[in-house]
């Protein structure tokens, strides 16, 4: 278990962080032999370079799981990690308490960290967020990231309030920012960017686009099953070496391309946030079919999330097998 200090430093010199998908089998039970395998996949993947694991996060469905269910996914990555690659579990809900205990039972169980996204439903003041936290990062030992996301909370983390949390909650190691603003985004890494990692939450391409600003990293659903690319990316992207980052996000154009098709095939959309905040996320269940078309378990997701078609499968193994490198992963 790497002490928060330890974390802290290892993120701030640039990783992948895996946000681990949670496999589900036909009847929705918790495939736990799928993710041992998935888990083991990625960590025998830590010799390409950095990254860590975190499961229970948006991307692993965490809002479906249940109480016994999201503990058991928790211990199955620490166990399968073994001290080999970091693992931060995601422990959140709106409040504060259950919160509190789960991330304690993260630390309990030998996961380095714990990832807290902004409460959701009620709205808070900017002091009940501070106490959220506060109290929070208080019942535990080891490290916490917020995780500063209005797509899913309705509230946003500003700079000047972030700074008084990084400053007085000590065991705040990184923040995984999710403003799709790069002005924000570049605001919040001069506020806080000396003393933590800010690290760029939403995926690949915003990644590339944002390295220059110092993002140190990126979150990725795609490193699930291609953490070679994602790896590759973020050294181009650590090494300020703009011209591979421009080669490797054109080469991810198909998939990407095939989930725009796949929100629109699946919508109309039901969100009444403005663009460009997520509307969709079918994304997920694009991330599960690749997975078992590589190999790996994906399975199904839960509801009220879709999976994509047995046609929409046959049409991205294609795109996987003829149009782009991230098939090349086993």
């Amino acid at each position: 278990m790497l002490e928060p200090e330890k974390l802290c430093e290892y993120l701030m010199k640039g990783a992948v962080v895996v946000v681990q998908i949670t496999p589900f089998e036909d009847k929705e039970e918790l495939d736990i032999e799928g993710l041992r395998e998935n888990t083991a996949f990625l960590v025998e993947k830590r010799h390409l370079g950095p990254l860590m694991l975190l499961p229970t996060g948006s991307t692993g469905e965490s809002y479906a799981l249940n109480d016994e269910e999201r503990k058991k996914v928790i211990r199955t990555v620490v166990d399968v990690a073994n001290g080999k690659v970091p693992v931060m579990a995601g422990t959140h809900r709106a409040g504060a308490k259950w919160t509190a205990e789960h991330s304690k039972y993260a630390e309990d169980v030998g996961a380095d960290g714990v990832m807290v996204i902004l409460p959701y439903y009620h709205i808070p003041s900017e002091e009940g967020l501070y106490r959220h936290y506060k109290k929070i990062a208080e019942s535990i030992n080891i490290g916490m990231m917020v995780y500063n996301n209005a797509d899913v909370s309705k509230i946003y983390i500003k700079p000047r309030l972030l700074k008084k949390m990084v400053e007085e909650i000590p065991n705040i190691v990184a923040v995984k920012e999710n403003t799709p603003f790069i002005p924000t985004l570049y605001a919040q890494i001069k506020t806080v960017g000396d003393r933590v990692p800010v690290i760029q939450g939403r995926g690949e391409w915003w990644f590339a686009a944002t390295a220059f600003l110092g993002v140190k990293g990126y979150v990725s659903g795609y490193a699930n099953f291609a953490p070679e690319f994602c790896i590759d990316l973020l050294k181009a992207g650590m090494n300020g070496d703009y011209a591979r980052l421009k080669d490797l996000i054109k080469k991810m154009d198909p998939l990407e391309e095939f989930v725009a098709e796949m929100n629109e095939k699946y919508g109309p959309t039901t969100s009444i946030m403005s663009y460009p905040y997520v509307d969709m996320y079918m994304i997920y269940g694009v991330i599960k079919a690749a997975m078992d078309i590589l190999g790996l378990h994906g399975g199904h997701m839960r509801l009220p999330l879709l999976d994509i078609s047995d046609e929409d499968k046959k049409k991205l193994e294609k795109i996987i097998f003829e149009k782009t490198v991230l098939a090349k992963t086993r």
